[in-house]
């Protein structure tokens, strides 16, 4: 900020800064809002839609069939499972309860118990039946499980089949869709970014600069940060090429600049000293002295030097004597900083 610009307006200037930061910081919310609902525009593809109709169908059916009687078979195997293992359980118990009370029959030797030993040995023998009976039924729906599983596969290797055949158009669609959509954002972040340099080129110092730079702001974070995470693979190069197109305009611009500004100050310096002031606005004036250059032609001067009178450079007068009280003063300001006395001549604002 200069010098010389009077504290209100220095403040003044900050808060349009901050106007600025703001108006682009509401614009880059829109922004982010509008590209990001663009995804919306264009139907979401699944494999399914490019496999053949008729055939998806019948395999969808079949798989959901298969994996029905899948499921089905492996609940009834778990069931048998059970109930073989509750007969397994019955039998050992039965069969530790009989080789106790035949361990006491043997010791006691008792006839009468003869006909007890014949019942708990056919008790025994229909409990291991049942068991025998349990285990036939787990085999058989083993059987039926893997019956059950092989057609799931079968059925999935048809699924597989049909999706590996629509494979190719789905990603070649899915790519289709990718560019229509990165040509949608686009053709919204282009113009803007075209826009942006265009007011930046004619419009960054009018009256109304906030609202310039605040969309020059929201235009470049538009263009080279929210474009970025919706780029497909070949998209990268339009944002460098993009990229590289600015900075040679912006380069050659400043060029041209360069040298017209050389030019004008080669002209204002072939100028005399009092069409020289005519032409320097008195706080530019002052912000150069400010900064140790020059007011005229911006090359560094020793401004402490009591001797330094005219810039050794462009000959333009630097410091002067008040007309009333003799003082040396700076050649550029309104009025004596001794006597408070109108300067003869100074920068008009």
């Amino acid at each position: 900020m200069s010098k010389a610009l009077r504290l209100s307006e220095k403040w003044f200037q900050r808060g349009l800064w901050l106007v600025a930061f703001a108006f682009a910081g509401f614009l880059i919310g829109l922004g982010g809002k509008v590209v990001a609902s663009l995804h919306g525009v264009e139907q979401v593809l699944v494999l399914e839609q490019f496999m053949d109709q008729g055939q998806a169908g019948a395999a969808r059916q079949q798989r959901d069939l298969s994996e029905a009687a899948m499921e089905q078979a492996r609940s009834a195997l778990e069931q048998a499972q059970q109930r073989n293992k509750v007969a397994a359980a019955n039998t050992h118990a039965a069969s530790e309860t009989f080789d106790n009370w035949v361990a006491t029959r043997r010791a006691t030797a008792r006839p009468e118990q003869d006909v007890e030993l014949i019942e708990r040995t056919r008790a025994l023998d229909v409990l291991k039946a049942e068991e025998r009976k349990t285990l036939a039924a787990v085999e058989a729906q083993e059987q039926k499980h893997l019956d059950a599983r092989q057609a799931h596969e079968a059925a999935q290797k048809r699924w597989y089949a049909l999706e590996e055949g629509a494979r190719p158009a789905y990603e070649s669609a899915l790519r289709m869709q990718e560019l229509r959509v990165f040509g949608y954002r686009l053709a919204l972040t282009l113009p803007l970014l075209a826009l942006a340099g265009w007011l930046w080129a004619k419009q960054r110092k009018s009256t109304y600069w906030p609202f310039v730079w605040g969309f020059i702001f929201f235009a470049a974070f538009a263009f080279f940060v929210e474009l970025v995470p919706y780029l497909p693979s070949y998209g990268g190069y339009v944002r460098y090429i993009v990229g590289i197109l600015l900075t040679v305009l912006v380069g050659r611009q400043a060029i041209v600049s360069l040298q017209r500004y050389l030019e004008r100050q080669k002209a204002a310096e072939a100028l005399p000293d009092t069409q020289r002031r005519q032409h320097l606005s008195y706080d530019v004036a002052q912000a150069r002295l400010a900064k140790g250059v020059c007011p005229g032609c911006e090359r560094g001067v020793d401004l402490k030097d009591p001797k330094m009178d005219y810039c050794p450079h462009c000959g333009i007068g630097l410091f002067n004597q008040c007309g009333q009280c003799a003082t040396r003063k700076n050649a550029f300001t309104r009025f004596c900083s001794s006597c408070g006395s109108a300067a003869a001549t100074a920068p008009a604002d």
